[in-house]
């Protein structure tokens, strides 16, 4: 079945309907686990300001969308599955690891990671508020991404 979503933070909301679960899952449900502002409905969102509401329930027509009727019609027809999709989004993320280097700058951070110093695990919630939040202790966020795998080198 199709699922129905609304974000909304007074007085702004955006909805989206018909939405198929791979749809839900990367236009709405990562971004909101991650809690990083996000674009849905032609509007940035931020999770920790807004509400999020999630139906499921069956395709709805043109006719049940039109006169703005289409969230009623949803509301009527569907269930909301909000705090259920949001724990398996949870459930199933791999683990999220910030770790924290403390030093005067970032050359200094790399000598003393180069010289065996060992990094300090952060939650990654903490980390979030600590970026967003422009800590002026933050001097620089390392992003640091694993290569795809690939298939054994052809040659």
């Amino acid at each position: 079945m199709p699922f129905h979503v609304e974000v909304a933070s007074s007085p702004n909301h955006a909805r989206a309907f018909n939405l198929d679960a791979a749809a839900l899952a990367s236009r709405v449900l990562e971004p909101w686990r991650i809690g990083l502002p996000f674009e849905f409905g032609e509007r940035e969102w931020e999770p920790r300001e807004s509400r999020l509401t999630i139906l499921e329930g069956p395709h709805l027509e043109s006719a049940d969308l039109a006169f703005s009727q289409g969230w009623s019609n949803a509301l009527r027809s569907s269930v909301d599955v909000t705090r259920a999709a949001l724990e398996a989004t949870e459930a199933q993320a791999p683990p999220q690891t910030a770790v924290t280097v403390e030093a005067d700058s970032l050359e200094a951070a790399l000598d003393r990671i180069g010289a065996g110093a060992q990094p300090q695990p952060l939650q990654w919630a903490a980390a979030v508020d600590r970026i967003k939040g422009r800590d002026p202790e933050v001097a620089a966020v390392i992003l640091v991404l694993r290569p795809p795998r690939s298939e054994s080198p052809r040659s």
